[in-house]
């Protein structure tokens, strides 16, 4: 979020809460990306701000709900409020439950593979329209084809990442394997270690294509203890997954903490995934 609408979607969260009965005399940013996370106290309920022109808030409600119904590892919204999508001052507020963190621990890759696993299942019963895979990674390539968003990005490195953006989403796509709804993001960031085990958060990259997209985003150890992962597509998709986290990086508006150095490590990475033919080697 642009860092002078930051105290205005602070004010708008705490006004929502109070009008619904909840008493927030300060709030704490727990994180500040395309959104703004807070966790408003005393009521201790955690608000996710968006400006209202583009939020996928209603999608992301919807779904929570569903998920919850049908016992997949979600965090929930604040019960003490009704779990819909409040708007303010061109902001849009969702309040959820604020859970208290397990000390931390290293999650093993079995519980984080049978947690995604349970995701998923309860993902495949939902009819919802989302974009595909393909669609997200069109988003990162016209990025890299924009100069005047990313001017810092030498040539051979933007030739580089439209390649790999292009040449593996297309390879992937022609592989025509089984397709459902996916998370879209599920990297550690977005789960919750609490005493009710793993919780999965931030559902506005909802995209439809096969788990291992998902599991791209997971620690490595991880796609080891999910069943029936076809290991050759994961490698290709956490090749994939890499060219696009490392194409936001050098985005001109990325607000990641040293996100720039990220990026060129990343840039390393994706040549030494791809060997000496480059991204060539899928088309």
């Amino acid at each position: 979020m642009q860092a002078s609408d930051v105290p205005r979607a602070v004010a708008a969260a705490v006004s929502t809460a109070s009008s619904l009965g909840l008493t927030a005399d300060d709030a704490i940013v727990l994180q500040d990306s395309n959104k703004l996370t807070l966790r408003l106290l005393p009521c201790d309920v955690v608000a996710r701000v968006a400006p209202a022109a583009q939020h996928v808030a209603q999608l992301e409600v919807e779904l929570a709900l569903r998920l919850a119904e049908s016992g997949c590892p979600v965090a929930a919204l604040d019960a003490r409020v009704e779990p819909r999508v409040h708007e303010r001052d061109g902001f849009v507020i969702t309040l959820w439950t604020s859970y208290e963190p397990v000390p931390t621990r290293q999650v093993p890759p079995a519980e984080y593979a049978h947690a995604l696993e349970r995701l998923h299942a309860g993902m495949r019963a939902l009819d919802v329209p989302t974009p595909r895979f393909a669609d997200r990674v069109e988003q990162a390539r016209r990025l890299v084809a924009d100069r005047e968003r990313t001017p810092a990005l030498a040539d051979a490195d933007r030739e580089l990442l439209g390649d790999t953006l292009r040449g593996l989403s297309r390879a992937i796509g022609e592989r025509g394997g089984a397709e459902q709804l996916l998370h879209g993001e599920p990297h550690p960031g977005n789960v919750l270690s609490t005493k009710h085990g793993l919780l999965f958060i931030d559902f506005e990259t909802c995209c439809r294509g096969p788990v291992e997209f998902d599991l791209a985003h997971a620690p490595e150890e991880v796609g080891a203890h999910y069943p029936g992962v076809d290991q050759d597509l994961l490698r290709e998709c956490r090749i994939l997954v890499l060219a696009m986290i490392t194409t936001w990086r050098w985005d001109r508006d990325d607000r990641l903490p040293d996100g720039r150095r990220l990026g060129a490590e990343w840039l390393g990475r994706i040549r030494a995934e791809l060997g000496p033919n480059g991204p060539g080697l899928h088309g």
